[in-house]
């Protein structure tokens, strides 16, 4: 009994059941999701991204719908830099590239209390699978409020840190 032909035969409609079922889940507006994408949710969760970047995230102890991550706060941090707030890497990150994003993240400086030291230290595959994970939750949420100099008075809410000592 041959079974070479009917193996294939096998093989050839699991492969077009396969590519069928991705295709329509790629129609329906499902993005794909795969090892990078489960790498760089990670990335986010432990690197404290959410900390800042999510509403409520902190003080919730986590317990925020990812639907609702990284769309920027409104809650300031003031300090003798002036006050800065979250900004939504959401829509940040949609109008990057992910060259654009990786070259971005490995030159950022930014004002306090953003620790953009380390995302200059992260590998490359590191921040293409952050990339890659915040593009897959798409657009959400509106810009944050911009930087208020630190002669300027701030909307509440803020954090005040203190100065640093002389």
């Amino acid at each position: 009994m041959k079974q070479g032909p009917r193996n294939a035969a096998i093989a050839i409609a699991a492969a077009v059941c396969l590519a069928v079922t991705a295709g329509a889940s790629f129609a329906a507006g499902k993005k794909p999701r795969g090892e990078s994408h489960a790498r760089g949710r990670y990335l986010v969760e432990i690197g404290g991204c959410n900390d800042c970047h999510t509403p409520g995230y902190a003080m919730s102890g986590g317990k925020v719908d990812e639907a609702k991550w990284l769309t920027g706060d409104s809650l300031g941090w003031r300090g003798p830099w002036g006050t800065t707030y979250p900004v939504n890497l959401r829509l940040y990150m949609q109008a990057l590239s992910e060259k654009e994003w990786v070259d971005k993240a490995r030159h950022l400086t930014a004002r306090p209390p953003m620790p953009f030291w380390a995302l200059n230290r992260m590998t490359d595959s590191d921040l293409r699978a952050i990339y890659r994970f915040v593009h897959t939750l798409g657009p959400a949420g509106a810009a944050a409020p911009q930087y208020v100099p630190p002669n300027q008075e701030p909307k509440p809410p803020y954090v005040t840190f203190p100065a640093p000592p002389k």
